[in-house]
């Protein structure tokens, strides 16, 4: 599931070279649902479509994550819960994130629609691990394009990306599964 594979990166919560997390970041703002539009490949996330992360505050002050995916293969939702903490200043995007126990990995925000909290680009701790989230299923193809833009110029292997499916998935009966 989104960032779960990061937690079994050795607990390196750090942020590839070059990358820098965004500034004048409001927790707040960015608290909520959240689609994965686009997400380099890994086997945590393989064969999920409709994958959504959901930040809440945690009474600890930390973030409290829930990851949800559709397992198309079983025909069944997949859930992950785990923990989020800043690294450094709260006022800056970048967190570390747990879904083990004492391991975190990194969860970097790199570039966020900072009017209006609609976009946002997250690396991992290296260049391995990248997502793009968005409020709603799709992005604007000019945003789209903008922010794999970003990410080709930070050296991320954009080619490799995978592009998450919304669609309603149904079951054997042809209902749709909630």
């Amino acid at each position: 599931m989104v960032l779960l594979s990061l937690v079994l990166q050795g607990g390196c919560a750090g942020i590839p070279e070059g990358a820098t997390a965004v500034t004048g970041f409001e927790l707040d703002r960015y608290l909520g649902q959240w689609y994965e539009v686009a997400r380099l490949d890994h086997r945590f996330e393989r064969g999920l479509s409709n994958v959504t992360a959901t930040y809440s505050m945690r009474k600890d002050g930390g973030v409290s994550v829930l990851n949800r995916g559709y397992k198309v293969d079983k025909g069944e939702w997949q859930e992950a819960t785990g923990k989020a903490y800043f690294v450094g200043k709260t006022d800056v995007g970048q967190l570390k994130v747990s879904f083990f126990g004492p391991f975190y990995g990194g969860y970097n925000i790199i570039e966020l629609d900072k009017d209006a909290y609609q976009y946002a680009l997250v690396a991992g701790p290296d260049r391995g691990y990248l997502w793009i989230l968005s409020r709603s299923p799709q992005l604007d193809p000019t945003t789209l394009s903008a922010l794999i833009n970003k990410a080709d110029n930070l050296d991320f292997p954009t080619d490799q990306l995978i592009y998450v499916d919304h669609t309603a998935p149904r079951n054997s009966s042809g209902q749709v599964e909630k």
